[in-house]
């Protein structure tokens, strides 16, 4: 692992989102993953709610995971990968002002360079799913200036994002994203977008960089990098990509061990023990324990 003891994680972060239009940030569900996406030359990588919900815990994104759970993951991926990591914070894991401050004081203590924090309400719901409700405006600053001011190194990154779209409409969703900006947000994330030329609106209204969240199966299609770039995004997210690919491995995999009663017929869609020491970077441990041991014969 290489370390950078010269720049700050939320640097770093912002370093990526001006050197690359747009900036392709992909979801990383573990260290694993976080490693791979490295490797496949991302510069930036991102930790989802409903990932850490769904995938660490096993249960739907709607609020039941806590800023434990979170932070558990955020920390065993910055153990291992220096990418900038983004990190989704739902509502911030507490109705006051106190608990946003907690949740980024211990976000920038474990490593990750940039949250977004919304305008849900505590019992929230994934982004794409109906009956979303969002709390007022002069709420969701709030949670924006409690998390500006929390902050205890400046180039760590705050986004806001508003799901307002669906719930109140363009125009709503415009004036949320300005006001957060204007409270100290550094970065936008309008959510669940259904149209190209929306995101435009958001970057001329608030002068900031503007994520897109081309999440699959969702209400957002899934437009390319040159459709965002044409449309002012400086960020791309891809939230669950590899996992909902992953997810559908493991299960022809113990679909078709149970049925078959070998791995045979699945073994090409595996990855092999050399590739994993590899990706893992197993020999360089092993050659470690074994220069450790060589000095004390």
């Amino acid at each position: 692992m290489s370390h950078h003891n010269n720049s700050t994680p939320g640097q770093r972060f912002r370093d990526a989102v001006a050197s690359e239009q747009p900036l392709q940030v992909v979801g990383a569900i573990n260290a694993n993953h976080a490693l791979l996406a490295k490797r496949a030359g991302f510069k930036a990588i991102y930790l989802s709610g409903g990932g850490v919900a769904a995938g660490s815990l096993g249960v739907p994104d709607l609020g039941i995971t806590g800023l434990d759970d979170v932070l558990t993951d955020v920390r065993r991926i910055t153990d291992v990968c220096d990418l900038p990591l983004l990190v989704d914070v739902d509502t911030g894991f507490g109705s006051s002002a106190f608990n946003v401050a907690r949740t980024v004081k211990s976000m920038i203590k474990f490593g990750a360079a940039a949250i977004h924090i919304e305008d849900q309400v505590g019992a929230k719901r994934c982004g794409h799913r109906p009956n979303k409700e969002i709390v007022s405006q002069q709420e969701m600053v709030d949670r924006i200036k409690a998390a500006v001011d929390a902050r205890t190194d400046d180039s760590f990154v705050i986004m806001a994002r508003t799901d307002a779209l669906a719930v109140e409409g363009l125009e709503s969703a415009l004036e949320r994203a300005a006001a957060c900006i204007e409270a100290g947000a550094d970065m936008v994330f309008p959510e669940a977008i259904t149209e190209l030329e929306m995101y435009k609106l958001f970057a001329s209204r608030v002068k900031a960089p503007i994520l897109a969240n081309i999440t699959e199966f969702g209400a957002t299609p899934l437009f390319t990098t040159e459709q965002l770039k044409s449309a002012d995004v400086s960020i791309v997210l891809y939230p669950l990509s590899a996992f909902r690919a992953m997810n559908k491995a493991a299960e022809n995999v113990y679909t078709a061990i149970r049925r078959d009663g070998t791995q045979q017929n699945v073994i090409d869609t595996m990855q092999t023990r050399m590739e994993l020491y590899d990706r893992i970077d197993y020999h360089t441990f092993e050659q470690k324990l074994d220069a450790l041991f060589a000095a004390k014969k």
